[in-house]
């Protein structure tokens, strides 16, 4: 399959029809492959579905291995709103190949993200002209609270998922996300991990499946 993005996709079971995708994008520094590793603990509940993991477009400035949505070495919010709106249309673009490719509409896609890649899930899914069937973003937060709220079209449901200890993206970027959805009419649904730091372990996994799986009633 080939997309603008690099891909990992993991296809259903069984040459089964693709009904739904879910497109997962892994935090800053990473890669597909990174974030592939939710689809194993995934793919046998979801029939029908397939996997999409995106390098981002940018080779990551500070570990040159992985790769990034925006860049975060420039400590300046305009300039990171900037670079993270570069990022948005460049995987809007790929979203779209995804859904021509597979003949799928917005309601049939799940976006799931990890950090940097959660931030991202969270713009698109919000601004969207179509609203998408869910968000899962794990260890997240709003980019720029005053640009989102201006830019809100499509109020997709969304569940958010931190550990306690997570000292990266600190637990209180999950409360902040929380009052702003709800002051914006957003369905959001949080989940807060206890003595978990910067990392989805098996209890958010499963909890973010339950959340899908409903969702897309699979």
């Amino acid at each position: 399959m080939k997309f603008s993005l690099d891909t990992i996709a993991i296809s259903p079971e069984k040459n089964q029809e693709i009904k739904y995708a879910i497109i997962l994008l892994h935090g800053y520094g990473g890669d597909g492959n990174d974030i592939s590793a939710l689809s194993l603990n995934w793919k046998r509940f979801l029939p029908n579905t397939i996997f999409l993991c995106p390098n981002g477009h940018e080779i990551c400035k500070v570990n040159p291995v992985g790769f990034q949505w925006f860049d975060l070495s420039v400590d300046d919010p305009n300039y990171i709103l900037k670079e993270s709106l570069k990022g948005e249309e460049k995987l809007k673009f790929y979203i779209d190949e995804v859904k021509q490719k597979f003949n799928l509409t917005n309601n049939k896609i799940c976006l799931t993200g990890f950090s940097q890649g959660s931030m991202m899930s969270i713009n698109i899914g919000l601004t969207s002209k179509e609203k998408f069937n869910s968000i899962v973003g794990f260890s997240g937060k709003i980019i720029n609270k005053e640009n989102l709220v201006n830019r809100i079209i499509s109020k997709t449901n969304m569940l958010l998922i931190h550990g306690d200890l997570d000292t990266i993206v600190p637990v209180n970027f999950l409360l902040e996300a929380k009052d702003f959805m709800i002051r914006n009419n957003v369905n959001i649904e949080t989940k807060i991990i206890k003595n978990c730091e910067h990392h989805i372990p098996i209890e958010a996994s499963s909890h973010a499946l339950s959340f899908i799986k409903k969702n897309l009633i699979i």
